[in-house]
């Protein structure tokens, strides 16, 4: 009994030290000044196919999304789960904030991208099945993760020059009409670009400030340097597709004044989060 007594003790012991005491937490108390770590959403093209794009996005590429998108047919496939950091935006701003990766979600979509002909670069179309589940999904994430409007972005926007994705072919219009963005208000458009067609169009400081203000990281150079017409194309590839060249026109200068003043951009329904408070970041 005494030798049974002993080991009964000794094994009790041993599961003691093997099981510290767990950590009590009291979880009662829930702060008010909160949000989701998800701060943006990235749209980007794969340049790849599926195939291929399904490898270098799940293997030891060192790049990762959230999420591709298929293009035939369209599927949408989960490969990094959303409250963990993808590796997706690379070195990267928007409106003063950097490194993005760490505040974003990231769809990739398969898209062969551009191709170079003597004609000069020709992107490749989206399937409108594609653009349908990547409305459906960029309207669940934004609902889930409270993204706001304005930080439904593509890579381009966040890495000018260096990126070109989703590119001009993507219809941002169509994400506008679906409620997830906002878009320059047609009728004050055509008024500024009647204006700017008579009148001087602004300078490359006017031009600097504006796509500034609009979150591009923007040179202040005052002038039309190659950096400056990076992001000058970029902004057209969203509003004004059919001339992406960079240049310091009238009606980039009409719709640049127009995003960036109060009342210019207009949307269907604000979402949620545009009007929810929000940390400075």
């Amino acid at each position: 009994m005494k030798t049974k007594l002993l080991t009964l003790a000794a094994a009790a012991l041993l599961a003691a030290c093997a099981s510290p005491t767990q950590l009590q937490i009291d979880r009662t108390h829930v702060s008010e000044n909160q949000d989701s770590r998800a701060q943006f959403l990235i749209l980007h093209y794969t340049v790849i196919d599926f195939e291929k794009s399904m490898k270098v996005l799940t293997t030891g590429g060192k790049v990762s999304a959230h999420y591709l998108v298929q293009d035939t047919p369209s599927k949408v496939y989960q490969l990094v789960d959303e409250n963990r950091r993808a590796w997706h935006g690379g070195v990267s701003y928007w409106g003063g904030a950097t490194n993005l990766n760490s505040a974003s979600i990231g769809i990739e979509i398969v898209n062969p991208g551009f191709t170079e002909t003597p004609m000069g670069r020709v992107y490749a179309p989206y399937p409108q099945a594609q653009i349908d589940d990547v409305i459906k999904l960029v309207k669940e994430i934004v609902a889930r993760q409270g993204i706001r409007s304005d930080r439904i972005l593509g890579h381009n926007d966040i890495a000018p020059g260096r990126k070109q994705d989703p590119g001009p072919a993507f219809p941002w219009k169509q994400l506008a009409d679906a409620g997830l963005i906002a878009w320059p208000d047609p009728a004050q458009v055509q008024i500024k670009q009647a204006i700017y067609q008579v009148a001087p169009v602004p300078d490359a400081v006017w031009f600097q400030k504006r796509l500034a203000q609009v979150g591009y990281q923007t040179p202040q150079t005052g002038l039309l340097d190659t950096a400056t017409r990076e992001v000058i194309s970029t902004f057209q590839m969203k509003y004004r597709p059919a001339d992406f060249s960079g240049g310091m026109d009238a009606e980039t200068a009409a719709l640049l004044e127009v995003v960036t003043t109060p009342g210019g951009l207009v949307m269907k329904k604000p979402l949620p989060a545009d009007s929810q408070p929000r940390s400075a970041y």
